[in-house]
């Protein structure tokens, strides 16, 4: 599943194709892709033909375009609307030539008043969705519960080392629970994990403020790192809206390595089930804990 880098580079490809463009048409293509929209597909086309695309915004892993119609009425919503974008395993939002044929899991078509470029929502898994918030342009509600993300200018790193030092948990179980910081998903989880030295079960309660300041800071360089790098594609169901695969995967330390030798200490990675998905360590950099919480 996208996160953090992967959404961001989504979000800037949207600011350079579809932000000032007013939506003039709408084709659904699936059902499934608006199932969030619990009105329906017509209600899902008239809230959004004729708003005009003011900003693509993202917070932690979750995305979406604030909209405004270019003359409001005067029962509109303050903020305007937006278009929540949910990519789950494998939704891709692509600005293409509308000349371009139809990708074989295209699910929803927007085309606009300037005759250029398609936006296309394609979903080969149908995890993801699209769905309408009704005056949700700055902050959507289905987003307002989601905690700031380490690449938000405001996002407060005190704060978030003293939130994380007070959970009883294990620590990748907190690093993964986007309520306390956003953005950060199991393959992030595991690369910070591993430059900051640390096990994914460690207990959060027993964490220094040097640790949990270590943990927190490494996942914020690694995603800056594969933000850099356009993100990290391991096959072709996460790109660019350009259609353009993201690099990162080349410099992953421990994540989808088992087996290998660790970059730092020559110790050899290994993969433990975690949560219904997988954890990557370096046994010898990354000791257990004795008491571990899973």
């Amino acid at each position: 599943m996208p996160e953090l880098p992967e959404v961001e580079v989504v979000r800037r490809g949207l600011e350079r194709g579809v932000v000032g463009r007013v939506i003039a048409g709408v084709d659904v293509h699936h059902p499934r892709a608006i199932r969030r929209h619990t009105l329906g597909a017509e209600d899902f086309r008239a809230a959004l033909i004729g708003q005009r695309i003011m900003a693509a915004r993202r917070r932690g892993k979750f995305l979406w375009l604030a909209l405004r119609v270019p003359t409001p009425s005067a029962d509109a919503p303050a903020d305007g609307d937006a278009l929540l974008a949910h990519l789950g395993m494998s939704g891709q939002l692509l600005v293409v030539p509308s000349n371009s044929p139809d990708q074989t899991h295209l699910r929803v078509r927007f085309t606009f008043a300037d005759g250029g470029r398609e936006l296309r929502f394609v979903d080969q898994r149908t995890f993801g969705g699209l769905a309408v918030a009704v005056g949700g342009a700055e902050l959507p509600a289905p987003v307002a519960h989601i905690a700031l993300d380490p690449l938000d200018p405001v996002f407060d790193l005190d704060q978030a080392i003293r939130r994380l030092r007070a959970r009883r948990t294990g620590l990748k179980r907190a690093l993964l629970d986007q309520t306390l910081v956003s953005g950060i998903g199991n393959i992030y989880a595991d690369e910070a994990l591993w430059a900051a030295q640390l096990h994914y079960a460690r207990p959060t309660e027993t964490m220094t403020r040097e640790q949990a300041h270590r943990v927190l800071t490494a996942a914020t360089t690694v995603m800056s790192a594969a933000l850099d790098a356009g993100g990290t594609s391991f096959d072709r169901l996460y790109v660019s809206v350009e259609g353009v695969s993201g690099l990162f995967e080349r410099s992953l330390q421990v994540y989808g390595r088992a087996g290998e030798s660790c970059a730092r200490c020559g110790g050899t990675i290994r993969r433990d089930a975690f949560m219904n998905r997988s954890s990557f360590t370096c046994p010898t950099c990354q000791p257990p804990p004795r008491h571990p919480r899973w």
